[in-house]
């Protein structure tokens, strides 16, 4: 099956070897083995968890990516023997289960995988995103080596992998907030994996506006907050749009965040340009009591190789390296 720039056996095959260093011997680690967005063939994407093979089919309609699925499919199980599960998501999928993702060969899925020394639970079927965020996987890195000791805040904690990371790493102690009791479940799991001590009070159910809230109200305060939203999202109490209001966002939690601690502003909006997002937030440095510390980039495997890498992303990125924008942020507060 060609593509519009060379057939994809070879387009795969050449993703997979800028990739060879990433394999562990033991499968059990997890990235992004084909991003065809900037790879070649903006239908197909293909992520590794462990030894199970994830296909996303993002063609609209999905007929018109199946015999790219088709393709992936027999070039990968002959070239990963090793691989037990193959599992596809369809995004633009007639029902649910398309969706959420079903299997196309082979046993069920992984349940978890091991990403710098730290075990993350994951359920690539449970909902439409797959559980475990690779584009992120250099700021659990970041957490794993900057927060021991810390107290943290996990905002929009989702499956909590960013939490997870910040224990592994040596917080004293992780709240993990996030408005599904289902996805909190799995973080919790994710900690018993790894033995961390938890308490239930770590995890908290709720809507995102009125959680924080109830935290000021408290006193509450944290050494480093996560603030990861999705694009969009509204309910009763509030609306997230990160095409519109990242500052409001950001605003919201400074006043939980400690005189020196951190804030990780997460953008991971396609439509804003780097340029944009680092505006706002020079923006919001601009009283003198945010700084911008460090710009963390999203691996290779996400961005695609100087090799692999075929045209260009719908934004401009820089200063970022990818659509998923990540900043650290430095925090002062005023003195009484």
């Amino acid at each position: 099956m060609s593509t519009a720039t060379g057939p994809l056996e070879a387009i795969l095959k050449k993703a997979i070897n800028a990739r060879e260093r990433l394999f562990d011997a033991q499968h059990e680690t997890a990235f992004r083995l084909f991003n065809g967005f900037l790879e070649g063939c903006p239908e197909l994407v293909i992520d590794l968890y462990a030894a199970t093979v994830l296909l996303h089919n993002y063609a609209d309609p999905p007929e018109q990516g199946a015999s790219f699925i088709e393709t992936a499919h027999v070039l990968l199980r002959d070239l990963f023997p090793w691989a037990r599960s193959f599992v596809l998501k369809t995004r633009h999928g007639a029902s649910l289960e398309d969706w959420k993702g079903k299997i196309l060969s082979g046993g069920e899925p992984d349940r978890k995988v091991c990403e710098n020394g730290i075990w993350y639970a994951i359920d690539l079927c449970m909902n439409r995103d797959a559980s475990l965020y690779l584009d992120t996987r250099l700021l659990r890195r970041w957490a794993l080596q900057n927060l021991k000791g810390r107290t943290v805040l996990n905002a929009f904690a989702y499956t909590g992998s960013l939490g997870v990371a910040a224990l592994g790493g040596g917080a004293t102690r992780v709240l993990q907030l996030d408005s599904s009791r289902r996805f909190l479940n799995l973080a919790d799991t994710s900690c018993r994996l790894n033995g961390f001590t938890v308490a239930n009070q770590d995890f908290q159910v709720g809507d995102f506006w009125p959680q924080i809230e109830h935290l000021k109200r408290a006193g509450k305060r944290f050494e480093c907050v996560f603030l990861d939203p999705p694009f969009f999202s509204t309910t009763r109490r509030g609306v997230v749009d990160l095409a519109k209001n990242s500052a409001r966002l950001i605003n919201k939690v400074r006043p939980l965040i400690d005189d020196g601690g951190q804030l990780v502003a997460i953008n991971n909006a396609l439509f804003v340009s780097g340029k944009a997002y680092l505006e706002v937030l020079e923006d919001l440095c601009a009283d003198g009591y945010l700084q911008i510390e460090e710009l963390i980039p999203v691996p290779e495997d996400f961005t695609g190789y100087p090799e692999t890498r075929q045209g260009s992303p719908v934004t401009n990125p820089a200063p970022f390296n990818h659509a998923t924008k990540i900043a650290v942020l430095r925090v002062r507060r005023k003195a009484r």
